[in-house]
């Protein structure tokens, strides 16, 4: 009788033991899907931001032809974020997008008729808009691996996540430019 209850206790330690690498894995998998669901809200606003510039280089164009540079930066910059294969080039084209933007609507204030103009302010408008939503995705997003990546590296869960192709994400970070969006804006007269 005692070999049969050894039998049962021993089936019982299993059962339980698989039940809970079932939880684990189940959760680092849920992790996992919020990290790409909230990069995938920051893909889809950066399409958005991406599908504006046409519009915005061309109504500079016909206030500010002359700034050749600048337009091409800001449409090279465009490319080139919509060609990134991968989170991190990803980052820094969109910093490399985000500066060239900066500069195109930093010509507005040597072109009077150009800021004046109602399809640059709401252009502007708009980008501005996706701006603020990308701000608070790229938070949401990085707030979302930081819980991910913690939760891959906590015991017991560590034990499972590295076999089972869990692997650290990156952060959405601004990189260089964290410094100048973190200075408060000069205002000269």
């Amino acid at each position: 009788m005692s070999n049969i209850s050894s039998t049962w206790i021993i089936l019982g330690i299993l059962v339980v033991l698989v039940v809970w690498i079932v939880m684990i894995y189940n959760g680092l998998v849920a992790m996992r899907q919020r990290v790409n669901q909230s990069f995938a809200d920051i893909d889809v606003q950066l399409k958005q931001r991406h599908d504006l510039i046409p519009n915005l280089v061309e109504t500079v164009k016909g206030y500010a032809g002359h700034e050749r540079g600048t337009l091409e930066a800001v449409v090279k910059a465009r490319q080139t974020a919509m060609a990134a294969p991968d989170l991190q080039q990803k980052v820094a084209a969109e910093n490399m997008l985000s500066g060239a933007l900066r500069q195109l609507f930093a010509l507005s204030e040597a072109y009077p008729d150009l800021k004046a103009n109602q399809n640059f302010m709401q252009l502007q408008g708009e980008i501005s808009d996706i701006e603020n939503k990308l701000a608070a995705s790229r938070r949401f997003f990085n707030n979302t691996v930081q819980e991910y990546n913690t939760g891959i590296q906590q015991f017991p869960a560590a034990l499972i996540a590295g076999p089972f192709g869990f692997h650290p994400q990156t952060f959405f970070d601004l990189g260089e430019t964290r410094a100048q969006l973190d200075q408060a804006p000069q205002v000269k007269f």
